[in-house]
């Protein structure tokens, strides 16, 4: 008994130093999937040029503002698009450096470019920087070298490098006229500072689409997916369980039948569809439930009673639609798996030697049943996380899942991946928490080797 307990330590802290290992391969597969497949946020950015152009009007970006060459650049080095893969990936992760704070002037007729930069603590300076061939000189206050800044030159050459490779140009001659054009024939100072900023640091970066960290908009969805998704698992296990097992016991009887026949049908209804149908007739017809969202608009200002009956009010519809699918699924699983134990002979033999049929079936039977339902404990929870989309999209609910789906519609880079990091944080606890129970209840499992 004292063994045991020590190897199933030493499993659990065997998977824990796996998962690590295991998230960087996820993350790193669906990062370079990101990189690979085209209509990103700067394509995105391109292509609505090339229709203004073709239809003379001026392409904005999606807050409204025009899209200028600096916009484009901006986008690139917030994503570090103009790096290789595996060193954006390092950078993302927060174990490379990379360039923050970045500013840049280009050079006037004199060679002097002027440089506003910010310091930590909030102090700001103009720096004058003045070009000789390729060497920058310029005169700074010492916080400028002591936070990291640096300063470097931009040819006109590399400026129209960076141009083809945004948009895909090979021809030499036209990268030579490039940078003799406006846009490009000047030289150009740029002032940065290098640090880590990534996972590490707890920095997920920025939202393309909606300009503010990906971590507190997590953080804002998550509650509501999980409200609704831990609801739903408890319910769906607190009424299946009993009921598979009742049915188990009185099979074929005309109880068996009927709810055989419901929760097939239950099992057959999409849960968006049921939405639908729910919201249709119990909302808008009979104005039993609301129509959308989780709350109302005026919950805050409501007492603690009538946030309880608003939040209910709400809940209801979608939580159906939640338990639906999962309700039918664990309940027949409960009934056959039980049943199959049953016929078992370790159940015949305990009853042919004087036990209660009762305490075989909860004391035997009972418990080997439910270890397939353990065994499914990491997709519900990422289940629980993720939500459903659907379901959210039909009750108009912001949580987990609607969030990822906007992501991924967005070409969110750094939503995609906080999105994806955190489904993959709870599906791998999930199946080491599955593991451990599975282990709880069949005495079978050993971890010693």
């Amino acid at each position: 008994m004292v063994e045991y307990p020590a190897t199933m330590r030493k499993y659990i802290i065997r998977r824990l130093l796996l998962m690590p290992i295991t998230l960087i391969g996820i993350t790193f597969v669906v990062f370079c999937l990101t990189r690979m497949v085209p209509g990103g946020p700067v394509d995105r950015i391109l292509q609505e040029q090339a229709i203004g152009a073709l239809s003379g009007e001026k392409s904005s970006t999606p807050g409204g503002a025009m899209v200028s060459e600096a916009d484009i650049e901006r986008l690139e080095e917030l994503f570090n698009l103009q790096q290789p893969v595996w060193l954006s990936y390092l950078q993302w992760l927060g174990v490379r450096r990379r360039e923050i704070e970045i500013t840049k002037a280009e050079f006037g007729e004199d060679d002097t470019a002027v440089l506003t930069v910010t310091s930590l603590s909030g102090h700001s300076a103009v720096i004058e920087v003045q070009r000789e061939g390729e060497t920058a000189n310029f005169l700074a206050e010492p916080w400028f070298a002591e936070e990291g800044w640096r300063v470097r030159l931009e040819s006109p050459r590399k400026r129209a490098e960076r141009w083809a490779k945004r948009n895909g140009v090979e021809d030499e001659a036209a990268i030579e006229a490039r940078a003799k054009s406006p846009a490009c024939r000047r030289w150009r100072a740029v002032a940065y500072r290098k640090a880590y900023d990534g996972l590490l640091q707890g920095c997920l970066g920025r939202s393309y689409k909606y300009n503010e960290p990906v971590g507190s908009m997590m953080l804002e969805r998550l509650p509501v997916s999980l409200y609704l998704g831990i609801l739903g698992v408890i319910i769906s296990y607190a009424i299946s369980i009993p009921l598979g097992v009742y049915k188990a016991l009185s099979h074929n009887s005309f109880f068996d039948g009927v709810t055989s026949f419901l929760v097939f049908l239950g099992y057959a209804v999409p849960g968006f569809a049921l939405g639908a149908v729910l919201l249709v007739y119990l909302g808008a017809r009979m104005e039993w439930f609301p129509l959308y969202g989780l709350t109302s608009p005026d919950f805050s200002a409501m007492s603690w009673a009538d946030k309880l009956k608003d939040l209910a009010a709400h809940t209801c519809l979608p939580l159906c639609c939640y338990v639906i699918s999962a309700f039918a699924m664990i309940t027949m699983m409960m009934k056959n798996n039980l049943m199959d134990h049953l016929s078992a002979d370790y159940v015949r033999t305990a009853v042919a030697k004087g036990v209660p049929f009762r305490k075989a079936v909860w004391s035997h039977a009972f418990r080997n049943s439910c270890i397939p339902l353990a065994s499914t404990l990491g997709s519900t929870l990422c289940g629980v996380v993720a939500g459903s989309l659907l379901i959210e999209r039909v009750f108009d609910i912001q949580g987990f899942g609607m969030l990822s789906y906007q992501a991924l519609m967005d070409k969110d880079y750094s939503l995609i991946m906080g999105t994806l990091l955190l489904t993959s944080v709870f599906i791998v606890v999930g199946n080491l928490l599955s593991d451990i129970l599975v282990a709880v209840i069949d005495p079978r499992i050993r971890f010693d080797s």
